[in-house]
């Protein structure tokens, strides 16, 4: 993940706006995972700010990206005003757009705080299985990636919902997530991973309302587009509980709300995301 997060300079590359190239990474269905172009496009823009970090970011996957294929990202320097800097980014391949983000840096300023409260009656992550534990030797590409392949630790409160769904359907869940290893201290390379973790497991809300698992016959699922709001300082490498529900469902489209906790209980981000979801059996309806 740190290097597909390392952008290159493309060469000296330049026109009117500031173009940095970035690898694929592999996964199992050929298509470019959307926190992966998430995070790269924030790298990209982030590049290109002094001194202000992120505090929202708000993008539309528009192609499936191609693993074996690298992303070229193009930022334009909307505007450096006296508090706030505004980025837009495009991500390319083959000459077309596959993601647009525009994001928001902002000086770090006094003012009001408050925060929604880290939920009640939640296990210890060391009390959970983990993906590895769960799924074991399962040869299917799908799940050996889910195991073993994914720079993060993902810990279900309760269960997971790659196979199967348990319990009474409903349309929230919580996880538990931490990168692997250690990450340098590095506080835009962290909120990088942040927004890349942002995207795994968010429409998981959405199927488990309906009793539906990753692994339903003919499921077909993919973000839409992705906001997020920055409040505080992550450390990615420590715990953090993404909180994750689902207000409404419609037309083939999932809409997903979560909410990012560090383990003491300071809220990091939040995240709203819409999916399309279809399921064939109700195709006719």
């Amino acid at each position: 993940m740190i290097a597909t997060l390392d952008l290159s300079d493309a060469n000296g590359a330049q026109t009117k706006e500031d173009i940095f190239t970035g690898p694929s990474q592999w996964m199992p269905h050929g298509r470019v995972f959307g926190g992966q172009v998430l995070a790269q496009s924030l790298v990209a823009a982030t590049r290109t700010v002094e001194g202000r970090p992120v505090h929202s970011l708000h993008g539309y996957f528009l192609r499936p990206g191609d693993i074996n294929l690298p992303i070229t990202f193009s930022v334009d320097r909307l505007r450096d005003g006296r508090s706030f800097s505004t980025r837009r980014v495009q991500a390319y391949q083959k000459g077309e757009p596959i993601f647009s983000m525009i994001a928001s840096f902002q000086d770090e300023d006094p003012g009001l705080n408050h925060q929604d409260e880290f939920p009640k009656d939640i296990p210890a992550p060391a009390t959970l299985p983990s993906a590895a534990e769960l799924i074991g030797d399962n040869p299917h590409p799908v799940a050996q990636y889910w195991a073993k392949a994914r720079p993060f630790d993902m810990r279900h409160v309760g269960s997971p919902i790659y196979f199967k769904v348990e319990g009474k359907p409903v349309a929230h869940q919580a996880v538990w997530l931490k990168a692997l290893g250690d990450l340098p201290a590095d506080d835009a390379l962290h909120t990088a991973a942040l927004a890349y973790a942002s995207d795994y497991s968010i429409l998981e809300s959405i199927y488990r309302a309906h009793g539906i698992a990753w692994a339903h016959p003919g499921l077909k699922s993919a973000s839409l587009d992705h906001a997020m709001w920055f409040h505080r300082q992550a450390r990615v490498d420590q715990w953090m509980l993404y909180v994750q529900e689902s207000p409404s469902a419609q037309g083939g489209r999932g809409l997903a709300l979560g909410r990012i906790f560090s383990q003491d209980g300071v809220l990091l981000a939040t995240v709203a995301q819409e999916g399309m979801v279809r399921v064939p059996e109700l195709k006719s309806e």
